[in-house]
């Protein structure tokens, strides 16, 4: 293996174009690997911690782009290299094309006189200054952006507060405010269910449960995941919670993300028991609350949404929209005896890991997991019943998100099955505005290659109204010989039951 890279100087496009450019250049001749992206700190420190950090590009300052390519032979990364630097000049020619570009916040919102809510998605080092100028602004802000420090976190949201507006992240991924579905969210109906989430999948999770069993959402906002921490203290959770307990059209309010701490987890109570509307909440883990009338704890993403639904007390059915398939049994091979759960969702992950812990009594390996013991030792590398979160910034680095991009899953799906112990593959595949426009048909040819003595699998992620056309895409999925499911709960439960009859048949 060839690795080589070069620092181009004076120029900048962004992370999105850049990603897009690493994708072409994987796709060359030859080339097992590819990366283009800014040399900024964090950046580095990813590339040093996936082996693409080569000695060429160590000195590479901040503001400087670098290409590395790992390749089969000399030829073939003098050629990718090549490529790169035609790629990245043709990037810059056609953003100089453009006939409008509007270059600031300032600018946007005096294009847009009744602007009040500004998403934001630039390097973190940026990202912090350009979500207080919109706060200064008057506009509450959706911070799409990560590598945002917590001090910076703190400060934000202590302005915001200040200035009676919402400051959704850093790393906020997901949010539908009046109806609008921001970043990576799905098309549901409107309704007089208001969602609070620190986590995004969980949030889209939850969103389509309550738009598959036909009721709406008021308004779903994202607070980032490290607003329950100590240090953040809940600010945004206890915000967002008392704008839709004083909203006329929430009746019912749900509240999502990992555990908080203590310390939040009593400003949510307090705020909770004084409120007359029913809440719905999910810390993802088993756990006692506190006995308060409105409160109902729910034990999985599925139930959150079937709770919600039921506390408006419409007098409707609450029923879930079904698809019905029929899965023959699986031809398991007998000396296949692990589960791998491939995710691009990392709180879809997550709730996986903790329903494993509740069917099998202890957590699997993962790169997410919330102990040092259960980490997986390799990312690259599985072992054992482990779920990997493939949005994590190891699979990240230069490549868009998995949700977008399913080159590298596809790659870890055949790897896996590959391996002869592997008896049951589990993925999420997630639809809606800013996914993969049709991932059933990149996965097809994978799965269908597949050898039939492992199991795949697939929770579907999405509404009857997303771009995708969900049914469709749970067709060519289970044309491939996949059993798939509409409700991750179903899914895991599915992949767990399989795997569980395997090993009484096989010792």
């Amino acid at each position: 293996m060839i690795a080589k890279a070069t620092i181009i100087q004076g120029m900048y496009l962004d992370s999105v174009k850049l990603m897009l450019i690493s994708k072409e250049l994987r796709a060359c001749k030859g080339v097992q690997d590819a990366v283009a992206i800014l040399a900024t700190k964090e950046n580095r420190e990813i590339l040093a911690a996936t082996d693409m950090l080569i000695d060429a590009i160590k000195d590479a300052k901040e503001t400087e782009i670098v290409v590395v390519v790992k390749a089969n032979s000399m030829a073939e990364a003098d050629a990718a290299l090549a490529s790169a630097d035609t790629l990245l000049h043709a990037k810059v020619g056609k953003r100089a094309g453009k006939s409008k570009t509007l270059n600031s916040i300032k600018s946007a919102s005096a294009s847009m006189e009744k602007a009040d809510l500004c998403l934001i998605s630039v390097a973190g080092k940026y990202a912090a200054a350009e979500a207080e100028k919109a706060l200064d602004m008057g506009m509450h802000v959706m911070l799409f952006s990560d590598n945002v420090s917590v001090s910076d976190e703190l400060k934000l949201k202590q302005k915001a507060i200040s200035q009676g507006l919402l400051m959704m992240g850093p790393d906020c991924g997901t949010a539908i405010i009046n109806g609008v579905p921001l970043a990576f969210s799905n098309a549901v109906p409107k309704g007089r269910i208001g969602i609070v989430s620190a986590s995004g999948t969980g949030l889209q999770e939850v969103s389509c449960g309550i738009a598959n069993r036909s009721r709406g959402i008021s308004q779903a906002f994202g607070t980032g995941g490290r607003d329950g921490k100590a240090e953040i203290g809940g600010i945004m959770l206890c915000a967002c919670l008392e704008y839709l307990m004083e909203d006329n059209k929430t009746d019912v309010i749900v509240l999502i993300g990992k555990t908080p701490v203590d310390a939040v987890q009593h400003k949510l109570w307090k705020l909770i028991g004084s409120s007359t509307k029913p809440v719905i909440v999910n810390f993802l883990k088993d756990m006692q609350v506190p006995e308060i009338k409105n409160l109902s704890y729910a034990a999985s993403l599925e139930d959150t949404a079937d709770l919600a639904c039921k506390a408006l007390n419409d007098s409707l059915p609450v029923e879930v929209k079904c698809f019905k398939f029929d899965f023959a049994k699986p031809n398991i091979a007998k000396d296949r005896k692990f589960i791998r759960g491939l995710y691009s969702g990392g709180t879809l992950c997550y709730e996986a890991l903790q329903l494993y812990k509740r069917e099998f009594g202890a957590y699997p390996k993962s790169n997410i997991a919330a102990e040092s013991k259960d980490m997986l030792s390799n990312v690259w590398h599985s072992e054992g019943d482990c779920f990997i979160d493939m949005g994590a910034d190891d699979f990240t680095v230069g490549r868009p998100h998995p949700m977008i991009d399913y080159s590298l899953r596809l790659k870890k799906i055949a790897e896996e099955a590959a391996d002869g112990t592997v008896a049951v593959i589990l993925l999420d595949v997630v639809l809606g505005f800013g996914a993969n426009a049709d991932p059933a048909s990149e996965l097809a040819p994978v799965l269908c290659a597949l050898p039939t003595n492992v199991a795949v699998v697939c929770h579907v992620l999405g509404t009857a109204g997303d771009p995708q056309h969900i049914e469709e895409q749970l067709s060519k999925l289970a044309a491939c010989g996949a059993r798939v499911f509409t409700s991750h709960l179903k899914a895991v439960n599915d992949a767990f039951t399989l795997l569980k009859a395997h090993r009484r048949e096989n010792g």
